[in-house]
């Protein structure tokens, strides 16, 4: 699975939405790589984000 999908997937089976920090540690990414990988979901509208640096799957 790539990076990519990683976080996407981690953000579908959390409860409440994460900071980046918290989707690195669950996926053993780089927290930059994760930020990379928020930024290009947010652009294709896959993931939101309900308040300031927390993100959710839509």
């Amino acid at each position: 699975m790539d990076s990519k999908l990683k976080v996407l997937e981690t953000l579908k089976q959390s409860e409440s939405p994460l900071k980046s920090g918290d989707i690195a540690e669950k996926t053993g990414l780089d927290k930059k790589e994760v930020d990379k990988w928020i930024k290009t979901l947010k652009s294709e509208d896959l993931i939101s984000s309900p308040k300031r640096c927390f993100y959710e799957a839509k």
